[in-house]
C-alpha cells in the first residue's frame, strides 16, 4: 500500500499538540450541592463518562480524515519501464540426438548433453536481456509454443527448465518450429523482431519447408540467428545396456548447415557452428551485443483507491458522535 499524498500524513504529528492546547483551555465543570453524601455515589464510577467517550471518537474521526486525504493506494505494478524494442523469439530443437553427450559440452565442469547445454546457455541470455520480451518455442516432430513473449524472465526460465525429450513426438521439424517462432512476431510492433533457432540435425518432419518459413520470416522482417549443436565428426549418443548401466554408441553429426546459413542469409541474420560449451556461450554474446537498442515505454497499471475505507468509517462515526451528544449524552448548558 502507498500514499498519493502522503505529506497530509504530518498533521497527525499536530494532533498530540492540539490535544495538549485544548485541555489547557478547558475550564473545570462545577455544581454546587447542597451536601458532599450526594457525591459518595460518585467513588466507584469509571472515569470512561460520556463526555470522554465522544472526546475519543472525535479524535478517531480527525485521524480517519487525515488518512483519507493522504489517499492510501493499491498499485499492481510499476508505472514505467525501459523496453529494448527488441523481441526475440528462441526455437528449441528438443529431439532425441539433442541427448548426445559430446565431451565438450560441460557445465561446471561436468558433462552433460547438448540439450542441458543449450537450455543453460539460454537462460543466460534471457538474464542478460532483461528489456527485452522474449518468447520460447520447442519443436521436435513438430512444434510448439512453450511461452508467449513476455517481459517476465522468471516465468520464461522456468518454462526453460521445463523442457525435456518426450513432451513431443520425435523428429527435426525446423521448418515448422521457424513457422511457429515467426508467427509469435507477426503482429508485433517493434523495431526489431528476432528468432534465435537452435539445432542438431536436418530437416525430417513437418509439414513446412525450411526455405519456405525463412522466406516467410523475410517478408516480415524477421532476422533469424541459427546455431548449429554438435561436435564435429561423431557424437556420442548413451543408452543403457541390459545390466543397467549407462554406456555409449558413436553417432555421426548431421547437421544441415547449408540449410540453416541459407535461412540466416534470406533474413538478414547470421548462421553459427556451436561445436563446444564455449563456443555457444559466445555465440550468445555475439548475438547480445548485435541486438541492441532501448526505447522508453509506458506501462499502464492497476491502481486501486482505498481512501473509502478511512472516510467512510469516519463519517458514521462523526454521525455517531452527533447523535450521542445530542440525545441520550446530551450535555449540560
Amino acid at each position: 500500500m502507498t500514499f498519493a499524498h502522503p505529506y497530509f500524513l504530518l498533521l497527525l504529528l499536530a494532533l498530540p499538540l492540539l490535544g495538549w492546547w485544548k485541555h489547557r483551555r478547558e475550564q473545570p465543570a462545577a455544581l454546587l450541592y447542597s451536601s458532599t453524601q450526594l457525591l459518595a455515589t460518585l467513588r466507584d464510577m469509571t472515569r470512561w463518562t460520556p463526555g470522554r467517550v465522544l472526546s475519543v471518537i472525535r479524535w478517531a474521526v480527525l485521524v480517519l480524515f487525515i488518512i483519507g486525504l493522504a489517499r492510501p493506494q493499491h498499485i499492481e505494478s510499476e508505472t514505467t519501464v525501459r523496453a529494448s524494442g527488441v523481441d526475440i523469439v528462441t526455437a528449441l530443437d528438443l529431439s532425441t540426438r539433442m541427448a548426445a553427450e559430446d565431451r565438450v559440452f560441460t557445465i561446471k565442469g561436468e558433462q552433460v548433453n547438448r540439450l542441458e547445454v543449450a537450455k543453460d546457455v539460454l537462460k543466460r541470455f534471457v538474464q542478460k536481456r532483461g528489456n527485452d520480451r522474449i518468447g520460447l518455442v520447442a519443436f521436435a516432430g513438430r512444434a510448439y509454443i512453450a511461452a508467449p513473449l513476455t517481459l517476465d524472465h522468471d516465468f520464461l526460465i522456468q518454462n526453460i527448465d521445463r523442457l525435456n525429450f518426450g513432451l513431443i513426438e520425435d523428429g527435426t521439424a525446423i521448418g515448422s518450429g521457424l513457422s511457429a517462432a515467426v508467427n509469435r512476431l507477426q503482429e508485433l510492433k517493434s523495431k526489431s523482431k528476432i528468432v534465435i533457432l537452435m539445432t542438431d540435425g536436418q530437416n525430417n518432419a513437418g509439414k513446412v519447408p525450411p526455405i519456405t518459413a525463412a522466406e516467410a520470416a523475410q517478408a516480415l522482417n524477421v532476422k533469424v540467428y541459427t546455431i548449429g549443436v554438435g561436435t564435429r565428426g561423431m557424437g556420442r549418443m548413451p543408452f543403457t545396456d541390459p545390466f543397467g548401466r549407462k554406456r555409449y554408441q558413436p553417432v555421426p553429426v548431421d547437421i544441415d548447415e547449408k540449410t540453416l546459413t541459407e535461412i540466416a542469409q534470406k533474413t538478414g541474420g547470421k548462421y553459427y557452428r556451436a561445436d563446444s560449451s564455449d563456443t555457444l556461450r559466445k555465440v550468445y554474446e555475439e548475438i547480445d551485443k548485435l541486438e541492441r537498442s532501448e526505447v522508453e515505454t509506458k506501462k499502464y497499471v492497476q491502481v486501486e483507491e482505498l481512501f473509502k475505507w478511512a472516510v467512510i468509517p469516519g463519517l458514521l462515526l462523526l454521525a455517531a458522535e452527533v447523535l450521542l451528544g445530542n440525545t441520550i449524552w446530551r450535555k449540560l448548558p
